[in-house]
């Protein structure tokens, strides 16, 4: 029973002292911000290095929140993700790879294309576009974990652990800081008060008093020495740590390349998965409209059905008598459309393309030709020639050049 008296006075008494040190600091910084103290000022490197590592500390977690949007943008699944994260963390086990909304688009296109019937229309193209969303989903999907653990994970570490500590360590010295200042402000106090008792008239007869205001100014000179002490070893160990934030920029500056690779090659991925795309897409169009009409295509047909649908105009007869392709009654030549030429340029040829009339012109893949528009032509479509030859061509075969 008195040991447990003893400790809990022990624990009063230290926390009415922590009360004390705390008041007389908040005194102290009050005074300084109010022009009433002095304060003693950090040397310049240490000042720099302090405004670094704020900097640094700022513009990271700008960066690390940024781009957790940018690869998680929805708030609610981005708050959902950290909850799962931490409690995996906990549990010390692997977090699972979670789906991509890309993936799941191309999985209710593949579910949808079995419920329609793979061998419709629709359903042939529905298992070709969601086959190649699930691969642009598994794309995504490894760009976002190489991103989390090679760029997101060291800012993040950065952030919860060696700034922390920084900031722990600089809180100290600022506290150390105060009580050196507050330590010259208690012994300027009792020089003043000695050297005023000092030059009263009646200094033999207050000798005593005299005496306790020396001790009291030796015991200031004292407590000034150790704080000062105090004070010069928490601005190394800051200085020490503040100093290490070189090495995090190189850090991060080595995750930054690794992803901008992750981005490079994701986009990359991307890019060949879309091309992919369109020509399996325009395959199954050439391949359509060799044996159906554009209504009853077994796939989408790229032919542009704005100008195939036009009446002839009178001089369309006589130009189509003498053209040795076969043309379908109705259909609109190129040699029949006297309008103004806009924006001709060179163009490449990506794939090979089989024109479907006379009024489309067949193209050869690495090929360059000349193409241009005519108002109110289809966007899809272009005007080429290639030599005396002429006729339309799809936009999406072809790379325009400067």
């Amino acid at each position: 029973m008195p040991q447990q008296e003893n400790t809990m006075d022990f624990s009063v008494k230290k926390l009415a002292s922590d009360a004390g040190v705390f008041f007389t600091r908040a005194v102290q910084f009050t005074e300084e911000k109010l022009g009433q103290a002095e304060k003693t000022e950090l040397d310049t490197h240490l000042e720099n290095l302090i405004s670094r590592a704020d900097s640094t500390k700022n513009w990271t977690e700008k960066i690390f929140r940024q781009t957790e949007v940018l690869l998680q943008p929805n708030p609610i699944d981005h708050t959902g993700a950290r909850i799962e994260e931490f409690l995996y963390e906990k549990l010390d086990k692997k977090l699972p790879s979670r789906t991509t909304n890309a993936e799941l688009l191309g999985q209710y296109m593949l579910d949808a294309a079995k419920d329609f019937g793979p061998g419709t229309p629709y359903g042939s193209t529905l298992i070709i576009v969601g086959e190649h969303q699930k691969r642009l989903g598994a794309a995504e999907r490894e760009f976002l974990q190489s991103s989390s653990v090679g760029f997101l994970t060291p800012l993040r570490n950065f952030l919860e652990g060696d700034w922390r500590t920084i900031a722990k360590e600089k809180r100290l010295l600022e506290n150390r800081r105060l009580d050196l200042d507050i330590c010259k402000a208690r012994l300027k106090k009792a020089k003043q008060a000695e050297a005023k008792a000092a030059a009263a008239p009646d200094f033999q007869e207050t000798r005593p008093r005299n005496y306790v205001l020396s001790a009291s100014a030796s015991a200031a000179e004292h407590e000034l020495r150790v704080a000062q002490t105090e004070f010069d070893r928490q601005a190394e160990v800051t200085r020490l740590l503040l100093e290490g934030i070189g090495s995090t920029h190189l850090n991060h500056l080595r995750c930054l390349h690794d992803f901008a690779e992750a981005q490079a090659t994701y986009y990359a991925q991307c890019h060949l998965y879309m091309q992919d795309l369109q020509r399996e897409l325009s395959r199954c169009a050439n391949a359509g409209g060799a044996t159906h009409t554009s209504t009853s295509a077994g796939c989408p047909n790229p032919i542009s059905s704005a100008l195939l649908s036009e009446p002839s105009s009178p001089g369309a007869t006589a130009s189509s008598s003498t053209s040795s392709a076969p043309q379908r009654p109705g259909a609109l030549t190129i040699e029949d459309m006297q309008l103004p030429v806009t924006g001709a340029r060179k163009a490449k040829v990506l794939y090979d393309y089989d024109a479907h009339d006379a009024s489309e012109l067949s193209l050869l893949a690495d090929e360059l030709i000349t193409v241009y528009t005519v108002p109110g032509m289809d966007p899809d479509w272009l005007v080429g020639e290639r030599g005396n030859e002429k006729g339309k061509v799809p936009v999406t075969y072809l790379e325009l050049l400067s």
